[in-house]
């Protein structure tokens, strides 16, 4: 899990709002791609391109340059899926897929993007990497997440119609909502409305 990178997502609600959302973890951001069952009507790693895309977008930054195969973006919905099913597992303090938990442990064991140093100071990913060395470095952020020191706030949005996955990686430890200009604010609005019909 990354801690320092504060990039974030921004994503775009059923009515084409765009907002920030900041999962906390690479292997979080991730299950916005899709996922198991109901959630592969939201999958948009078709293709290579899909998943440079996502790189692009996410936490890895510089963004490292990928060359990626067709097997690999099906490896990387493979993984993307079990992590899906072992975090939902975590956060209702169910037993961890063991299946999943292999498909996990497998792409982690493979070689991950490598970090280097330019002559500048600056950090690169060394050479091009495939979609393999990207899956690797997902699957060992999911490890770290589920074993390190925020395991226990690994949540999901207290909206009832959101499903996003987020670590709560705040100072009180008290987030409830994927993103307060998003459902946090619906939230609000609700709240508001109730009150008014009560006082009228």
């Amino acid at each position: 899990m990354d801690s320092t990178a504060t990039k974030g997502l921004t994503l775009h609600s059923h009515t084409g709002v765009a907002y920030r959302f900041d999962p906390g973890a690479l292997c979080l951001e991730l299950l916005t791609t899709g996922g198991p069952g109901p959630y592969r009507r939201y999958e948009v790693l078709y293709e290579p391109a899909g998943l440079v895309t996502w790189a692009d977008r996410s936490r890895l930054t510089p963004t490292p340059a990928l060359h990626v195969s067709e097997a690999e973006v099906a490896d990387t919905r493979r993984l993307r899926d079990a992590v899906f099913r072992v975090v939902i597992a975590h956060t209702r303090g169910e037993p961890h897929p063991p299946g999943d938990l292999e498909a996990i442990n497998e792409a982690a064991a493979r070689p991950a993007l490598a970090p280097a140093i330019t002559p500048t100071g600056k950090r690169q990913w060394a050479g091009t990497s495939s979609g393999t060395h990207l899956a690797a470095t997902v699957a060992r952020d999911a490890i770290e997440l589920l074993t390190g020191p925020f395991a226990h706030r690994i949540r999901t949005c207290a909206a009832e119609d959101c499903h996003l996955v987020y670590v709560d990686t705040s100072r009180p430890g008290r987030r409830r909502w994927c993103s307060m200009e998003h459902c946090g604010n619906r939230h609000k609005v609700r709240a508001l409305r109730a009150r008014h019909a009560e006082e009228g």
